[in-house]
């Protein structure tokens, strides 16, 4: 595998701590610049709204480019954000600095993907995107874990100069190690990119993925507020929940993937959806002690991970001519959802209380369990994501 690949994978690890950490500073946050959880929670949203419409806009707009001058400015863009939100004196000056810093990775984490695709040998090229996608899958597990108990120890301005100085790092070694005449074939103008949302098949399936998603972030979203009679606002003791439920994240994502490829997508993504209505519920009761609150972030990780995999397994099965067009749709409403989580959470916080934010978020994914079921029987389910044919057949040549 090109060491360009690995690259591109440490870059997605860096913007993604950057993006999941912010979870875990909201209270720092809160009492820093004297407002409520609710209000610093829309530092989430800020930074998943901006990204969820720079993503299509910009690569859009950037589409003759080379992918190295791509993901360069995109890397550049981000740490200019990250060394200013560091830096911020007010809140709204740090929603600002995370604008920013989102525009830049709302264009490098899908960049990366296809880029990844294109330098790999034409047999590896869903293995390049699935390395780069664990750039994510480690930051949730141990990146955001690591800067929330760094902020608690240091403040929250050194966990952002930290994630800055990785940033440098990162749009270093992809200026060096990304070929410099990389470039993908052009999936079209916005128009282009919009089609797709004419099948309404594809269309259920992308509000299913927002619905859905938004249940499972609420909870992420305002963790350390939901656990704090667990963690009595001890910032250690957030972080390893965060570890607990990136950990079991992944194996829920690994889990659902192989199981996918057995009974099929719609079944999966059913069950798990099932499963984190069942987390949801018991989550408040679970909140008053350190060792339950462990078990339910645990059982909550698990399947709430575990509808990605299957969920693009549908997507691509419902339009396998435009895979990679609709993962990138997809990939806006996951960002849309986070956003839409900052948001219904601070409404939920103010009006019920942060204990209640479980049966909040359960309302929802009810609502995402009878949009999925609406579509199970029509969607066939065995199209691989991995599958560099579906995917990426925008190999070109690249030198140096």
């Amino acid at each position: 595998m090109p060491i360009g690949v690995f690259m591109l994978a440490f870059g997605v690890f860096v913007v993604g701590t950057g993006e999941f950490v912010l979870a875990g500073l909201i209270p720092q946050l809160a009492d820093q610049f004297a407002i409520s959880t609710g209000a610093a929670g829309q530092v989430v949203t800020v930074f998943a709204l901006t990204c969820g419409i720079a993503a299509p806009l910009l690569t859009t707009l950037t589409a003759r480019w080379s992918r190295r001058e791509v993901l360069v400015a995109a890397g550049a863009v981000y740490l200019l954000g990250s060394a200013a939100t560091a830096l911020a004196p007010s809140f709204p000056l740090m929603l600002a600095a995370q604008f920013t810093a989102a525009i830049g990775a709302g264009v490098f984490v899908p960049n990366a993907s296809v880029s990844a695709a294109a330098m790999a040998p034409p047999a590896k090229s869903g293995k390049a995107i699935a390395l780069v996608v664990t750039g994510f899958t480690v930051a949730v597990a141990a990146g955001a874990p690591a800067g929330t108990a760094i902020g608690a120890e240091a403040g929250w301005r050194t966990t952002l100069w930290l994630a800055t100085g990785l940033a440098a790092l990162g749009v270093a070694g992809v200026a060096a190690l990304v070929p410099r005449s990389l470039r993908v074939a052009d999936a079209g103008g916005l128009r282009a990119r919009a089609r797709p949302l004419a099948d309404r098949r594809v269309l259920a399936l992308l509000a299913t993925t927002l619905v859905a998603f938004t249940a499972v972030y609420i909870p992420y979203t305002y963790i350390g507020a939901i656990f704090e009679p667990a963690t009595s606002g001890d910032g250690l003791r957030l972080a390893l929940l965060m570890v607990v439920l990136g950990v079991a994240g992944t194996a829920g994502n690994l889990i659902a993937g192989s199981l996918a490829d057995r009974l099929g997508g719609a079944r999966v993504v059913m069950a798990a959806l099932g499963g984190l209505i069942a987390a949801l519920l018991v989550m408040p009761a679970a909140t008053g002690a350190f060792a339950s609150s462990l078990a339910a972030i645990a059982f909550y990780g698990v399947v709430a991970f575990a509808i990605t995999t299957p969920q693009q397994h549908r997507l691509i099965s419902a339009s396998p001519g435009g895979a990679a067009v609709v993962l990138s749709l997809n990939q806006a409403v996951l960002y849309l959802a986070i956003a839409l989580s900052g948001i219904v959470g601070a409404a939920g916080i103010d009006a019920f209380g942060a204990r209640a934010l479980g049966f909040v978020a359960a309302a929802i994914a009810a609502v995402a369990l009878l949009l999925s079921r609406d579509r199970a029987p029509r969607s066939p389910d065995h199209a691989r994501p991995s599958d560099p044919c579906a995917i990426a057949d925008h190999r070109v040549d690249t030198e140096q």
